[in-house]
Formats: structure tokens, sequence, C-alpha cells
């Protein structure tokens, strides 16, 4: 296999990786406006595809830190880089399937240092590096974002206390459009820039370009275009879980969370920090909830946070084990049989997801936890025990003998009711004649007797 062909697998693999970030994570920015009904979900995901779009012409910070600030570029082939992708997705679409907003920043990290550890060990991984841009603010994001959330929600709230919930409503309908389009444009600038950096460092892998060179013009725009697309795709899973799951959010609450997100996630990009979108609109929704005293689903959100923990181990075991079979077949056809698995996983992924589909037309239902069965696979997921997702057999049904009904209970058929109507009118119909009768007969009593004449002889 030519350098040149690997080189074009790994940069596709990577746009397919930038397409399910856009729909896995459509739902940080627009799970609060459909939650809402501030707008409709197709309206939703095409601004914010729109938005995406434009947000990733806007910085190029996080693309510098994923392709040099994570792992030894000197160590990196196309057959890591590919590997670590597949990694990304194949953990993105496992949680997209059990509609859990995980990170996908986290997990295209995860499934890079895996593969990188598979391929050249310790040395590979700039560890420090690791810690400060992605770890610490992966913990800190999501802290920081509950903060800014619930003191935003209880600012809101306490201004507009005595106003009424329809001109509330009202109002705060066109703040949240706004509110959600500025985190849909924060969006484009944090998540975009990640592929652009695992394609640049492809590139350098390759000696396509200079180790201390910048992103290519091409790269920006098929990366921004790939985010685009699959955010119109509308992850419909998670926006279910963020806006129905967590907390029964309002307009002004909505407002408050796309604002606090928003922020944060602005501020992570100018300093360069790569830093989970998912994350921070976890944060916020949940800051939302408690600044408002809301009731919170905290079972759903404890299930979020365990899988945000697994995640980079996760992603950089699949990472790893993809290319540590890719080494199996040779440097000529691993990759192919890399490529081959993942697009197997995902068809096989996609089918189960068919069985329970979410769409635009159901992902404002009232959310039932008892009646979600996909919960079942997510918990066992997070928790690490299989035998959650065994379901126990319905116990047999017995056949009883139905109870005698009393005879006043007892429904009668039409011929019965017809014939019990026909003898109650013939019974008022004797009834009724004979009273004439005793009536006749009483008028013939009561009239005075008057003699006949005698005849004359």
């Amino acid at each position: 296999m030519t350098e040149t062909a690997l080189l074009a697998l790994v940069v596709v693999t990577a746009l397919v990786f930038d397409f399910t970030n856009g729909f896995h994570d459509t739902g940080n920015a627009m799970a609060p406006s459909i939650a809402t009904r501030a707008l409709k979900p197709k309206q939703a995901v095409l601004l914010c595809a729109i938005l995406n779009l434009v947000g990733a012409f806007l910085s190029l910070t996080v693309a510098a830190t994923i392709a040099k600030g994570i792992v030894d570029s000197t160590v990196v082939t196309l057959g890591v880089v590919l590997a670590g992708l597949a990694g990304g997705i194949i953990w993105n679409l496992i949680t997209w399937l059990v509609r859990l907003p995980s990170s996908s920043s986290h997990a295209l990290v995860g499934g890079v240092v895996g593969a990188v550890l598979a391929a050249a060990g310790t040395q590979g991984v700039i560890w420090s590096g690791l810690v400060a841009k992605v770890l610490l603010p992966a913990l800190l994001a999501p802290v920081i974002a509950i903060l800014v959330g619930s003191i935003g929600t209880w600012l809101v709230t306490r201004v507009t206390r005595r106003v009424s919930q329809k001109h509330n409503d009202q109002s705060f309908r066109w703040g949240q459009i706004g509110s959600a389009s500025l985190m849909a444009l924060a969006h484009g600038t944090n998540d975009a820039q990640k592929t652009m950096g695992i394609i640049l460092l492809a590139l350098i892998a390759a000696g396509v370009v200079a180790p201390d060179a910048g992103v290519p013009p091409w790269v920006i725009v098929s990366c921004a275009l790939a985010m685009a697309l699959g955010t119109y795709m509308g992850g419909w899973r998670v926006i279910r879980t963020l806006g129905k799951g967590l907390v029964r959010l309002d307009s002004r609450q909505g407002m408050s969370a796309d604002m606090s997100s928003a922020s944060v996630i602005l501020l992570s990009s100018h300093f360069g920090y790569s830093l989970s979108t998912t994350h921070v609109a976890t944060g916020s929704i949940l800051g939302t909830g408690v600044g408002r005293r809301a009731k919170v689903q905290w079972s759903v959100a404890r299930k979020m946070f365990v899988a945000w923990l697994v995640t980079v181990p996760a992603a950089a075991a699949v990472g790893g084990l993809c290319y540590g079979i890719g080494e199996l077949f040779g440097h000529t056809v691993g990759p192919f049989v890399v490529f081959g698995i993942l697009a197997a996983t995902s068809t096989f992924i996609y089918i189960l997801s068919r069985k329970q589909p979410v769409s635009a037309h159901n992902v404002n239902d009232d959310w039932d936890p008892k009646e979600d069965q996909e919960a079942i696979l997510a918990e066992s997921l997070t928790m690490h025990n299989p035998r959650l997702m065994r379901v126990p057999k319905p116990p047999r049904k017995r056949k009883h003998k139905p109870a005698p009904v009393p005879k006043k209970l007892k429904k009668k058929s039409k011929t019965q009711q017809a014939k019990k109507q026909a003898k109650k009118g013939s019974v008022k119909k004797a009834a009724t004649a004979k009273k004439k009768a005793k009536a006749k007969a009483a008028t013939k009593k009561s009239r005075p007797k008057t003699k006949k004449p005698a005849k004359k002889k």
C-alpha cells in the first residue's frame, strides 16, 4: 500500500470522525432550545450547522494543541493515527447508542494516546501536555459550568420573579435563540479544531508538511464542512438526554445554560485548552437546576459522570487494540483491516439504534426512564457490570376462572333486552287496560238509577 493511499485513507477517516463529532455534540448547543421549544428541532440543527461552519474558521489554537502538545509527532505514523481515529469513532458511536453525552474530544485524544502507547510506549506521550491541556480541564470544566450556570439562573430568576410566566416565555425565547447561537459558534471554534489537528499530525507523519507548519486551508474547509453536515443530521438521542433527562427546563434556564456554556468554551478556546463541550454543556444544565432548586435527575447525571471518567482509557484501549490488529496483518494490509473493522462496527451499532429510533418527531417526548430499555445498557456500560444487561423472563400468566358476576351486574344481550322491553310494554298495557276497566266500573256505579216508565197495556 503506497504512502499516498494510506494518507488519503487517514484523512477520510478523520473526516468521518468529524462527522460523528458533529451529530454527537449537536445537543450541547441546541438541546435547551429544543427542550423549551424556543426553536423547532429541524430549525435548531440547521442553525447549529451554519454557526459550527463559521466557528471553525475563527481559531486554530486548539488544533495546534492536538497536533503538537499531547503526543510526540516524531514517533507517530499513519497507522497510529488511523488506529487512534478508529478508537475515537467507535467510542463515540457506543455512547451515542446508549444516549450518553460523552466527550468526543476525549474519545479522540484517548484513541490517539492508546495507539501511540501501543506503538512507541510511554515515551511517545507528552504527559505534562496531556494532564495540563486535557485531563485537568476535564475535571474543572463541569464544576465551573455548574457554578456559572447556577449563579446565572439564580440572578435571572430573582430579577424576573414578579413577571408573569407568559411574558417570561416570550421574552426569553428570543434571548435563548441568541445564546444558543453563541454556544453553537463556540462549539465550532473548539471541536472542529481537533480533527484539523489530527489531519495535521498525519500530514507531518507522512512528510507532506514540516513539523512546525500550520494547518493548510483545505484541511480547515473540509473539517468545517464535515462537522456542519454531521450537525445537521441531528444527534437526537443525545439531545433527548440533555434536554429531557437531567432537568425540566424553561426559557430562563435554557438561556442561562447556553450563556454559561458559551462563555466557558470561548475562554478555553482563547487559551488553547482542548475542552469538552459536552462536559461544559451538561454542567451548565445541571447548574440551572441547582440555581432554581428544580428537580434534577441525579441518577442520569451519575451515569454520565462515570462515562466521562472511563472515556479516555476506554477509547485508548480501543485505539491500542486496533493498532495491534493492524500490525498483525502488516503495513500493507493492516490499515485496510482496521478500516474494515471500523466500518463493520459502525454498521452494527447503527442497526441496533434502529430498534428504538429517536428523531425530530419524538425528541421532546416526556422522559420516562422506566420504559427506557437503553438505560439498562448505559448503566451496564458505565458500571462495568454485564449482568445488568440480562433481562429477566416475564412470569407465566396463570389462567384463572373469572369470578361469577352477580345477576344485577350481568350484561344482557340485545335479544334479552328487547324481550325485556317488550315484556315491560305488555305489562304496562295490561295495567293500563285494568285501570281503565276499574275506572269505567266506578263511573257506572256512581250514576243514579232511573226507573223506566211502565209500558201501557
